[in-house]
């Protein structure tokens, strides 16, 4: 799924003549853009609407696309939400590599990706507004949710973690524990609290700093 939506490299015409793209490249590329498409507009709707309520006749209109490209792509709706997932893990992934660059002690780094995992709760509201729910009812959207949300993207802040030397002398299992911890704050605090219970955003977003610098003082402390 993530090589279909990466992107891809623009060609540009020389002012003399029209240079086209093979036909099997154009054909790529419209299938990553009516791919994309759907997923858009799957978000879209399952957050207005709920997963349950929208059908796959609806997305496709809202896409622009051809409801039997939903079939053809995703396997149906349960498919298409299992794409929407892996998408939107992909893309959180990259950013984080790309924008939040490694800091030059442990607290700053664990405190800059606890802020970066809130404000991402936050942008991701309407996201966790389907899959949530879904994975209440769902055993197989509550696997996928484990692997693709909690699995790989802790991974990614444990990797960033264990090259700090307080970190390296952690057991396996506390360093694993501090790594999930960012993802637990940051859906607490950047999704549960301002969204579900009605706090105040920044005040959530500076309690979440604080626990923060509550749990990595331990840390360094132990060291």
């Amino acid at each position: 799924m993530a090589s279909t939506l990466s992107h891809h490299e623009v060609r540009h015409a020389h002012p003399a003549k029209v240079v086209f793209s093979p036909p099997v490249v154009s054909r790529k590329r419209d299938r990553a853009a009516k791919q994309e498409a759907l997923l858009q507009a799957a978000l879209r709707l399952f957050a207005a609407k709920g997963y349950e309520s929208t059908t796959t006749r609806e997305i496709a209109a809202a896409a622009g696309c051809a409801e039997g490209l939903i079939h053809r792509y995703f396997q149906g709706k349960a498919g298409l939400l299992a794409a929407l997932v892996d998408y939107r893990v992909f893309r959180e992934v990259l950013d984080l590599h790309h924008k939040v660059h490694p800091a030059s002690t442990l607290q700053q780094e664990f405190l800059q990706l606890v802020k970066w995992e809130v404000e991402r709760m936050w942008q991701d509201r309407d996201f966790l507004r389907v899959l949530i729910p879904r994975a209440i009812v769902d055993r197989e959207v509550a696997a996928m949710m484990d692997h693709s949300v909690t699995s790989v993207r802790a991974k990614v802040v444990l990797d960033r973690l264990k090259h700090f030397h307080a970190c390296a002398k952690l057991p396996e299992e506390e360093l694993a524990a501090l790594a999930q911890s960012v993802g637990v704050i940051g859906i607490v605090f950047g999704f549960l609290r301002p969204l579900i219970l009605g706090h105040d955003r920044l005040r959530s977003k500076e309690m979440a700093v604080a626990l923060a610098k509550i749990l990595i003082r331990g840390v360094d402390f132990a060291a």
